[in-house]
């Protein structure tokens, strides 16, 4: 019979604290996840407590690992700052998130390119992909970290679905295809499941695939953003030394509105745009040939010199390129002509150095 969130929660309140509350009044645990025989969850504890808490942690994983029905539990401990509720709210418009003092490289890493977008379904996941894999072929140790966490999709264009191991249940082993190293939240998930996460458990989710997982020595890593300006944006902004970002857009206005916003985001995080990408710019008829541009044509690389930014080239919109992904082999690691446009990108940021 499976175990039920009520019957786990009823068991934790064994876990007593030095104040005489319990770890469950004390409303300690969160994100509580049961995945048929497996529980998962996070003990969110202030950050005066801290470390002391570890063995609250391995008491908690015991007493849920003993509970009929379940066959393993996982728990991991966070420890973040108060909130400032003495405080008045302030709204003030105009007081921005700025890089914090520790900003700090990921391990082994040379540079981070972000992806982002400032709107979703402009594929800029197609592009991360794509791009990490030509980057790859032209003789550079890649990595690719899925930061998409409410959407990781990584794991199916990327043709993997093992869930990372962790030997020593602090470092996370990352996967690997195509010659790039990969990670991404959707590997520790079931494919159609949620993440129902706030705010300070996406930025900790981010932190831990940046410090946590086993990168090895790579030239870039390139890091898949999702869409907009959100948390998971400022908190690679404020934690890690981003090398730059690349804004992937469709030519038409609407997107390129949006786009703009990601921009300002990234000026106003002080993180270098290396410039503009183009995606979906033309459309070609397999039938007749016909050229034909569904979404208006040149309007990444207008914006991108209205800017005094690089453009740094302009993909099709191709459905071979769409069924590779879906596929698990993205176009840029076959022979198709189609993997010139990437191949062109990656050697351009390559002879640039950043890549």
């Amino acid at each position: 019979m499976a175990v039920t969130q009520a019957e786990i929660l009823d068991a934790l309140k064994v876990l007593k604290l030095q104040d005489g509350r319990d770890v469950v009044s004390a409303d300690y645990v969160r994100a509580l996840m049961i995945e048929g025989t497996t529980v998962r969850f996070v003990l969110e504890v202030p950050p005066e407590l801290g470390a002391s808490m570890e063995p609250v942690r391995q008491a908690a994983e015991k007493i849920v690992a003993g509970l009929d029905g379940v066959d393993k539990a996982s728990v991991l401990l966070t420890a973040h700052g108060p909130a400032q509720a003495k405080e008045p709210p302030q709204l003030k418009i105009g007081g921005h998130p700025k890089p914090s003092a520790d900003q700090a490289p990921v391990a082994g890493v040379d540079r981070i390119l972000a992806i982002a977008s400032g709107k979703g379904g402009v594929g800029k996941s197609t592009v991360a992909s794509n791009l990490a894999v030509a980057l790859a072929r032209q003789g550079r140790r890649v990595g690719l970290l899925d930061a998409d966490i409410y959407g990781p999709s990584q794991p199916r264009m990327m043709g993997v679905n093992k869930r990372p191991s962790s030997p020593d249940g602090k470092t996370i082993i990352p996967l690997k295809n195509h010659g790039v190293t990969i990670m991404s939240i959707g590997l520790m998930l079931e494919e159609d499941q949620a993440v129902v996460w706030r705010g300070p458990m996406l930025m900790g989710a981010l932190q831990q695939m940046l410090g946590q997982v086993e990168w090895g020595e790579l030239d870039v890593l390139i890091v898949d953003l999702p869409p907009g300006t959100g948390d998971v944006q400022l908190t690679l902004a404020q934690k890690a030394k981003v090398t730059g970002a690349i804004v992937v857009s469709t030519p038409q206005d609407v997107a390129l509105l949006d786009a703009r916003k990601a921009l300002n985001m990234f000026e106003k995080t002080k993180t270098p745009v290396l410039g503009m990408i183009e995606n979906m710019s033309t459309y070609i008829c397999p039938n007749c040939g016909h050229e034909a541009h569904l979404f208006g044509h040149g309007g990444a690389a207008a914006e991108a010199e209205r800017l005094g930014l690089p453009f740094l080239g302009e993909i099709p919109l191709d459905i071979d390129i769409r069924m590779a992904g879906d596929g698990g082999t993205p176009i840029a690691a076959t022979d198709s002509p189609l993997a010139e446009a990437y191949g062109k990108i990656a050697a351009r940021l390559v002879a640039g150095g950043m890549a």
